[in-house]
This record gives structure tokens, sequence and C-alpha cells, in this order.
């Protein structure tokens, strides 16, 4: 893991020492300590690395090719690094380190843009031509790495995340109605592309770009596909079990010891068994990591999603594949207070709880480990949620985890609320995700799951990427996620609903091909989301907080939203869900508490 910042200005010129970039450099130094810069007459790029570089270089990585010298700043991992060093080794490329960095660097020298057709990665990624005076910028297939920019007059710069933005002095925390509506009827998802900032936007997913003197010129390079999928059950298990089994073990690959996060769940028992397999044939045994809340079992109550505790099946995996298990405890005044470095870790108003709780966890992690895997984004892709079975949630013509619009647009404040369309906001951002959605054109039931994965990998999957990266990353924290491989979600696309469900179960296809990894009670074990807490003490704690706000006339958040609305909320504590069913009332209070503290942290300038 790493951060990378640059600025790019042609009408001024960098001194050797560019001020500008050692702040853009220092505000995301969590992602990385050991840093180096790269100044050029019009050029500044920084990279920051969170494992000492071993190689011989210093960062960023600069190379000469026909008497052009290159730079490239990088964050993130190539899966595939083996694959394209042989390939590159047959055009008569020699390498003198071990880093993806002269990977990618020399498949772009052989290559140009289309490299990105071959390489397999997590990444995002800049890259300097002295000579030509333009910048090449990408960013991998689903944004599991951030970058973030901004277009100046004559100018760009970028950054890991939109703190470096703000760093440079160049622009200014400035959001507008747009803004705001994002936030509170879409929120915590995010458009993709949009920064929500005035003047940030978002390298989309699967695409890259050229900075030169005519200005920013972006293409795409990959796009999701369907074809006919002719594969029975028993061939369909058998393509998985490869695909996500090279996935793990691709990204299992480091210079540093490794460990898993584990719920007890199926997607994240999965790669923890892959790895403990692997690292038992090395005489080591693997380390698990797993949240928990103080006395969340004594409050835990069944529902329709989350119908037992993760607490009892824990143990059974952990004695299945004799590995060592942390429990990671989190008490709920800590839970409260890292709401709002979770605030700064994303820059934004996040999934309260959701995101706190997974920066608690990471921190407790990144004492032992630096790099860790989860079982993230499995459910996007196997079509683990309930609506893609539900009728009514799969018929719905609508954000499946989010028909919430008007609850949502109700703690608008009258004047904004009867000036905006939020009904037509919502709707126009799930239409456009339709449109993109690629389709056989045949009159088949199952083209609707296809809508429904791709409005899971736009929207839902990213919310929860996001998450991971910026809540790990604040820690210096690797979290990487074998699920999201672009080879399994191509193929996995193209599988009809009745064969993910083999057998009548959720994800039943990955449990088939699996069959063989794992105790029954964990391989027929129902879904259940990340833990959450229980504990009625929460929401008392976020109740408090929100109370301070309402007590503060000086409040921000009363330039949007209603005051009135926030009172009746203080009092609620019903099952309306705010985002699926990760959030209801505990995490909508605590959503609101967030985004106060955002518009005082980052002293946001409100434009109605």
């Amino acid at each position: 893991m790493s951060g990378i910042a640059g600025e790019i200005l042609f009408s001024e010129k960098f001194s050797e020492q560019c001020k500008e970039l050692s702040e853009m450099g220092g505000a995301i130094r969590h992602r990385g300590s050991f840093h180096g810069d790269y100044t050029t007459e019009h050029a500044a790029l920084y990279q920051g690395s969170a494992r000492q570089n071993k190689a011989d270089f210093k960062l960023p990585l600069r190379l000469w090719k026909n008497e052009t010298e290159y730079t490239i700043v990088f964050d993130g991992l190539i899966y595939n690094k083996k694959e394209l060093k042989e390939i590159l080794f047959k055009r008569s490329y020699r390498f003198e380190t071990e880093t993806d960095e002269e990977i990618v660097l020399k498949a772009y020298f052989e290559f140009g843009a289309d490299c990105l057709k071959i390489i397999n990665g997590a990444f995002a990624l800049a890259i300097w031509d002295n000579k030509s005076e333009s910048l090449f910028i990408a960013r991998d297939r689903f944004g599991i790495k951030p970058f973030f920019y901004s277009v100046l007059d004559n100018g760009f710069i970028f950054g890991s995340e939109i703190k470096a933005l703000f760093a440079s002095g160049r622009i200014k925390p400035k959001i507008n109605l747009e803004s705001i509506l994002e936030i509170m009827l879409i929120g915590p998802g995010r458009t993709l592309g949009y920064g929500v900032f005035e003047g940030v936007f978002e390298l989309l997913p699967a695409t890259y770009g050229y900075f030169t003197r005519d200005g920013l010129k972006i293409c795409k390079y990959w796009t999701l596909y369907p074809h006919e999928h002719t594969d029975t059950p028993e061939q369909t298990a058998e393509k998985v079990r490869f695909l996500v089994d090279d996935s793990i073990k691709s990204q299992s690959e480091a210079d540093t010891p490794i460990c898993t996060m584990l719920s007890g769940g199926l997607d994240s028992s999965i790669i923890s068994s892959v790895v403990a397999k692997t690292l038992a044939r090395q005489g080591k045994t693997l380390d698990t990591y797993t949240v928990t809340y103080t006395d969340n079992d004594k409050y835990f109550t069944s529902s329709k999603f989350q119908p037992n505790n993760d607490s009892e099946f824990i143990g059974i995996i952990n004695n299945y594949l004799n590995a060592q298990n942390h429990i990671i405890e989190i008490d709920h005044k800590s839970l409260v207070s890292a709401l709002f470095s979770a605030v700064e870790a994303r820059d934004f108003p996040g999934m309260a709880d959701v995101d706190s709780s997974l920066l608690l966890f990471s921190k407790a992690i990144a004492k032992d480990y630096k790099i860790v895997l989860s079982g993230e984004c499995s459910d996007e892709i196997f079509a683990g949620y309930p609506w893609y079975r539900e009728p009514a949630l799969r018929n719905a013509d609508s954000f499946p985890w989010a028909r919430s619009t008007t609850y949502r647009q109700s703690f608008l404040t009258d004047e904004i609320r009867n000036a905006v369309d939020a009904e037509g906001f919502v709707r126009k951002k799930y239409e456009n995700t339709l449109k993109q959605a690629m389709k056989l054109n045949t009159i088949d039931s199952d083209e609707r799951t296809k809508e429904l994965m791709k409005l899971n990998l736009d929207w839902f999957m990213m919310t929860l990427v996001d998450r991971s990266d910026r809540m790990s990353a604040f820690n210096s924290l690797d979290i990487r996620v074998p699920f999201c491989d672009y080879r399994i979600v191509e193929y996995l696309y193209s599988v009809p609903l009745e064969i993910k469900d083999y057998n009548g179960f959720e994800k039943g296809i990955l449990r088939k091909a699996y069959s063989d990894m794992l105790p029954k009670e964990i391989l027929w074990r129902k879904k259940s989301p990340y833990p959450k807490t229980h504990n009625p003490i929460y929401l008392s704690l976020v109740r408090a907080e929100l109370e301070k706000i309402l007590q503060d006339e000086t409040s921000p958040i009363f330039e949007f939203v209603s005051k009135q609305a926030l009172n009746a909320l203080l009092l609620e504590n019903s099952s309306q869900r705010f985002y699926g069913q990760l959030m209801t009332t505990p995490q909508t209070i605590a959503y609101f508490v967030q985004i106060n503290y955002w518009l005082k942290k980052y002293n946001i300038e409100i434009d109605l």
C-alpha cells in the first residue's frame, strides 16, 4: 500500500524543494511513511510506501527509455507479476528490482496504455514523461485503489485521498446543492467519478488518461461484457474453485507475513482455509482476526438478515484450520469516538459505526501485521444479498438497498426539499447505471441479475471498497480483497442465478466449489452481514452526540438539514432503514453526527 500525489503546472516552474508537494504528501503520510518525491520544471510527484523499500532505488522509481526519463508513482498490487515479467523478459527486458513499479513501468514502455489490458491488480498510478511533458494516469478495473484529481488553469493535481488536494492550497473545500443531495439522498454511497466537493473528481475505475498542455483526455480500457454460459454446475464450480484459489494465492504473495479477517462466514472462511493450508505446507500457522463488541452476545437478537451470532462459528472454523484466532473487542465509547476519525479517514461522512469499527479493527491488526486478506466483495459477485432473489426487492425498480428516498428527503430543510425533485435525482442515477449493464438482448428473466450485479459493482461494492481502503490505510494497513478479481467477475457475470444458487442456497455454487475445504456448519451457514453492535448503550451514546449538535445553534448542519427532523430522529427507535440492513436508527443518527463533524472539520463553504 502506498500514498501518491502530484502536481503538473505548465504556467509555473517548481523549485527543487516543492513546499506544496511536501504538504500534499504529509496529508496522506498514513498511507506510507517511507517516502520520496521527484521534482522537475513543471512536475512534482510524491510516493509514500507503508513498507520500507529494500530495493536499491529512491522513491519514486525513475527509468530511462530511448533517452527519455520516466517517473512512476504507484499505489497497489499487481496480481499477475510473474506472467508479466515472463512476457517482458521475452522482449529483452531485464529487472533490477522486485517491485511492481518496475514491472508496470516497463510494461508501459512496451505496450503504452494497452499494458492495462494485460495487468491484473488493484492499483492507481501516474507516469510522468519528462520529454513530452505528459502525465499518464490509470486506475484498476474496480477502483479498489483511490485516485482523486482537480483540473486547474493550465495545471493538474492528484492524490490518493482528497485531503491531499486540499493540502496543496490550490482548491478549497466547497460544496453546492448537488453535493448536498449526494450526501443526503445517496450517501454513504457515492456516484462513480464524483468527488462531492466542487472541482474534485475521481478517476473512474477501468479508465486511463493523459494530461498534457492540451488538457486532460480520459479513455476506458475495460468493460464487463456478458457471454452465453454453457458450463454445467459441476464445470462452473470447478472454474470458480480455480479462479478464487488463484486470486487468493496471488494476493497472498508478499515480502512480509499476512493474516486474515475471519467472521465465521463463508467468504472469510474460504480465504482463511486456502491461506492456512498454504502456510501449513511451510510449517506455519495462520493468524486470524475477529471483531466483536462489548456484551454483544448478551444483547444479540436473531433477525431475518442476521439469523445467528458469529461467535459460535469462530471456534469451529479456527479449530478446523488449526489457526490462531485473535478476538478484537471494541467498547462503545471508543466506537463512537472513532466516528470522527472515520470521517477524516474517508474525507466524507460514511457508514457510521460500520466504518468506525473497521477503523479500530484495522488499528488492532496493524500492531501485528501490515497485510490482511478480507472476504469483501463476494456477495456482490456471487449474488449473496437478499435483493438478488426476494421478489419484492429483486423487482423493485430502484436501488434495492436504498429504497428510502422519502424518508431521507424528510431531513432536508423545507426550502431545499420544496426546490428539488428528490425521487428524480435518485431515479436518474439508477437508470444511468442500468443503461451501462451489458446484456445478451434475450428475453430472459436472468437479465435482471446482470442489472443487479452492475448496480452492486458500481454502487454498493464501491461503498464497501472505499471503506476498506480508507479505514485500513488510516492505520497503514493493507486490506486485500481476493474476490474482487476481474477474471472472477467476468465469469460470474454470465452465470445464471439458478446456478449461483446451486441446491437452493445463496452462493450455492461457491459452497459447492469449496465443499471439501470447510466444515459443514460453516459451509451451509446462512449469510450474515458485517457484525454490528446490538448493545443499547450505543444508541444512547450517539443520541448524546446528536443532542450536543441540536443544542448548538451554530451547528453547520442546519444549513441544509431540518432541526425539527433531527429532534424527531433523536426520539426514534424504529426499523426504518437508511442504507440497507447496515444502517437503521442508531447508524442514521451517527451519520448525521458525522455530517456535522465533516462540515466543521473541513471548514466547508456551502454554496446554495
